[in-house]
């Protein structure tokens, strides 16, 4: 097996020398670089042994006591020990040691220059002392004034460092004799494999077997190529000679410079696998199959086998064409029907069928169909449809087809008009000689057979039995006709997109009954209030209609109540939630809750809409529902603040700064069981108060603590009325249609004058009834309101009598001068009064009464310190006020 002659052997002999020569380099080059690196590793320690000992603390004081080696021995053999250095020696400036390893040796002159470190300067050098060659550092001991007070010697014998070298040695030779051993097992196996390769055979086998594979090989009626990984042609039989037409001197040149057709020789040169791809060679058409050859594992080369499948030609281009169309479908159902607007799906489906089925596709569509209705029976539509032209893809600019949104006339209301009863539509081959089509409009036919339309196919929209549009294919720049095949593909392409535009104009419809029942739920317009100057907006979703609203109700005591509230999901049952939740809140906000507990009742009663419609089995729970309530007292100047899972208002302050007020935060109504908290704000005039729902700052692009950032940009970017900053934010905030519900609500705060507002304190006395109405009168007097004096001291003695009566201290007495006369009594107590007829026997009773004839409204709220009794007069009516006196009622 290793013998010279051998591939073992010659292959066992060549990786021996070469493991030979690379042992032998590594030896010399691992002690050469393993005693210098020790060496140099040995002037770093010892040199940095001596400074250090040189430098510590008490060195010099102990160079100068009386007897230094006492002090200095013992601290040496440590540092020496410590270190690993074969010694450190402290001598004096005559060299006289101080220390030594060798005892014997203290007392004696050092060996080996010092002068140089007497004069100040350390240095490193290699010389023979009393140990032997060694590595040797000296360092003077200086005072701090500079002079040289002694020296320390630090260093380590060359004997050592070479032994640090040595030691690698006996591991190279170890590896040297693994590689020696593993070269012979790997000839062993090279050998083996080999022999197994060729069967064992020998030469004569050897030759007799490829002239046999010679003689086959050209006798196939089959071209049969070799190609090598470089692209060089290997081997061509006889009949790839003649199949592709190959010059003699072919083998040994590259595919790509044989005169073969482009396409075929890039296949050929792909070195890719390939089963029957045609491709032309000359007039023929060729079947090429490409397997790549393996040698060891790697590719080597491609081996191309031919076919000549020149018959075949028609039926290959069939089947392609046949393929392109079954690839058009596929990409018409990935295309078409991607949003759910009739337009769009219109325009996909011109897009789709441009260029490669028609020249140009026009879509009518019926004009019900754009508003989401679907025409309706004959009996009521008449014979025929108002078309619309509502898309048209492929023509050019200077085109003469009608452009979208041009009305198209009409086309009939019954499909079995059109042949689609019996399978068939509208095909023109040659619309040049067809009178047909061009009876209409014959200006417009002439201007489009002028174009260059020569051929035509004319296919409904129809679903669910009913035309919804005409689908129009125009070739132009091609010049086949269409044809019976053209005209199944034509119906099949538009029957997969009437599905789409069907869905997208029902869709169209409950999205517009969605958003017709959202707007009518939502205030049509703001009211009439002198606290705040709003401006609101709503926007629907894209996707859908959703659940947000807002809403602004006046409260009395010229207060105002602002609403923003969220129902989570989208369409009819969202909206119809987000009615029943404002409809709520507006009786709630008649009571004069305050925020947390107008919340609070809110909350149980969507608990309760929710346990009920748990219980029928329908409809779907509101849980999830988010409202923020907020009270702004134009008075106080402040603001109290509630929310239930809601994002909290923004403030915008007249001096351009911008808050986000910390407004405890509730759970979202329905989950029931738990509190909410209120939060006063104090708000100056002019303060822009910001609520909205969280659509106008968060979507899947935009986090909300960015959009919410955004948001304060826009409002600190300069002062502006409330409609101009809703208009910017929606602006700003709102790029493209949102994929949510937005309600927003800009409030701009203004101050009651305090010169319309007069306050008493009460004392809790019959006979300080007189005294206020006296004090009120005066005020009245002033603010030019004598016309209403009358009515206001009558109420104001029968309210602030019931609070003396029934009541309890403090008592006050507030007029506020708005829209209305607002007179209101305070007490302590918590008994609300009530209207009652009293009987004519009865001595009291009728003091309501006689306030709620003169009163244009009044009632009662509570707080946190007793409650107030209100009431509002319309000013100017002086005392052509309304009473109804009768004898009996008044017990007279």
């Amino acid at each position: 097996m290793f013998g010279v002659h051998t591939v073992a052997g010659q292959v066992f002999l060549l990786q021996l020398a070469i493991v030979v020569l690379l042992v032998t380099a590594a030896a010399v080059s691992l002690v050469l670089q393993g005693r210098r690196a020790g060496t140099q590793d040995a002037r770093t320690r010892s040199l940095s042994v001596a400074e250090a000992f040189a430098h510590s603390p008490g060195i010099v004081a102990a160079l100068e006591s009386p007897d230094p080696t006492a002090i200095l021995q013992p601290l040496a053999e440590e540092a020496r020990k410590s270190t690993g250095v074969e010694y450190v020696v402290v001598t004096d400036r005559n060299g006289i040691r101080y220390t030594h390893p060798d005892p014997s040796l203290i007392g004696k002159h050092i060996i080996g220059p010092y002068k140089e470190a007497v004069e100040g300067r350390g240095f490193t050098s290699t010389f023979t002392g009393s140990r032997g060659p060694s590595v040797n550092s000296v360092v003077p001991v200086q005072r701090p004034d500079g002079t040289v007070v002694g020296l320390v010697s630090a260093g380590i014998t060359i004997e050592n460092v070479n032994a640090l070298a040595n030691r690698d040695v006996p591991v190279l030779l170890g590896a040297a004799a693994a590689a020696l051993v593993l070269t012979a097992a790997g000839a062993a196996l090279v050998s083996r494999r080999l022999r197994r390769q060729t069967h064992g055979l020998g030469p004569a086998e050897m030759t007799r077997l490829y002239e046999h594979h010679d003689a086959v090989l050209h006798s196939v009626r089959e071209g049969v190529l070799i190609i090598g990984s470089d692209g060089r042609l290997l081997l061509a039989n006889d009949e790839a000679r003649r199949l592709l037409d190959l010059p003699p001197d072919a083998e040994g040149r590259t595919v790509t410079d044989l005169g073969l057709d482009a396409a075929t020789a890039e296949l050929l040169a792909s070195g890719r696998e390939a089963s029957d791809e045609v491709r032309a060679a000359g007039d023929r058409l060729l079947a090429v199959n490409l397997r790549p050859t393996d040698a060891g594992g790697q590719a080597a080369g491609t081996v191309a086998t031919l076919r000549d499948t020149t018959e075949l030609t028609a039926l290959a281009g069939r089947a392609e064409e046949v393929r392109e169309r079954l690839l058009l479908l596929y990409e018409a159902s990935a295309r078409i029907g991607t949003t759910l607007d009739v337009t769009h799906t219109a325009e996909e489906l011109t897009e789709v069928a441009t260029p490669r089925f028609a020249d140009v596709v026009t879509v009518d569509l019926a004009a019900p169909v754009l508003g989401g209705e679907e025409p309706g029976p004959e009996e009521e539509t008449g014979p025929v449809i108002d078309m619309r032209r509502t898309a048209i893809a492929g023509a050019g600019a200077d085109h003469p087809f009608h452009p979208a949104g041009r009305d198209m006339g009409f086309v009939p209301a019954d499909s079995r008009v059109l042949g689609m009863s019996s399978g068939r539509s509208l095909l023109v081959p040659d619309v040049t000689t067809t009178r047909g089509w061009r009876e209409q409009d014959p200006e417009q036919a002439a201007r489009i057979l002028e174009y260059g339309a020569h051929s035509l196919i004319c296919v409904p929209l129809h679903a669910r039995g009913v035309v919804l549009g005409m689908a129009n294919f125009w070739r132009v720049r091609n010049p086949l006709p269409f044809d019976r095949d053209d005209l199944s593909f034509a119906e099949e392409l538009v029957a997969r997109a009437a599905v789409c535009v069907d869905n997208a104009r029902r869709y169209t419809r409950e999205h517009g009954l969605a958003v017709t029942l959202q707007r009518s739920l939502l205030p049509g317009a703001l009211p009439e209030q002198s606290a705040l100057d709003v401006a609101s907006r709503y926007l629907p979703a894209r996707a859908g209609v959703g659940g947000d609203w807002f809403d602004v109700i006046p409260l009395p005591g010229a207060r105002v109540a602002l609403v923003v509230g969220d129902v989570v999901g989208h369409g009819l049952h969202a909206a119809a939630t987000m009615g029943r939740l404002r409809t709520a809140v507006h009786n709630f906000a008649g009571l004069d809750l305050p925020p947390d507990e107008l919340l609070a009742r809110l909350d149980e009663l969507v608990s309760r809409i929710d346990q009920g419609e748990s219980a029928e089995g329908a409809g779907t729970a509101v849980t999830g529902a988010t409202c923020l309530y907020a009270i702004y007292d134009p008075a106080a100047g402040t603001c109290t603040v509630a929310k239930a899972g809601h994002p909290g208002p923004v403030l915008a302050l007249p001096d351009g700064t911008v808050e986000a007020p910390d407004v405890p935060t509730g759970p979202p109504l329905g989950l029931g069981g738990l509190l909410f908290q209120a939060q006063e704000l104090r708000v100056p005039e002019g303060s822009r108060l910001v609520l909205f729902t969280d659509g106008l700052v968060e979507s899947r692009e935009r986090e909300f603590d960015v959009g919410l950032a955004m948001m304060r940009r826009v409002l600190a970017s300069g002062e502006r009325s409330a409609e101009e900053t809703c208009a910017d934010l929606i602006a700003a905030m709102l790029v493209t249609p949102p994929g949510d519900d937005v309600a927003l609500l800009v409030a701009t705060t203004r101050r009651l004058d305090p010169a319309h507002v007069g306050e008493w304190e009460v004392e809790p006395d019959p006979a300080a009834v007189s005294v206020v109405r006296r004090d009120v009168g005066r005020w009245l007097a002033a603010q030019g309101l004598d016309e209403e004096a009358f009515a206001a001291e009558l109420i104001l003695s029968e309210l602030v009598t019931n609070a003396i009566r029934y009541g309890g201290p403090p008592i006050r007495v507030r007029l506020l001068l708005d829209r209305t006369l607002i007179c209101e009594v305070s007490d302590a107590g918590r008994s609300a009064p009530h209207l009652r007829y009293a009987a004519t026997t009865d001595e009291g009773g009728r003091g309501l009464y006689l306030v709620a004839q003169y009163a244009e409204r009044w009632g009662t709220r509570y707080t946190a310190g007793g409650k107030v009794i209100w009431s509002e007069q319309k000013l100017g009516a002086g005392d052509q006020t309304v009473f109804a006196w009768d004898p009996e009622l008044l017990g007279l």
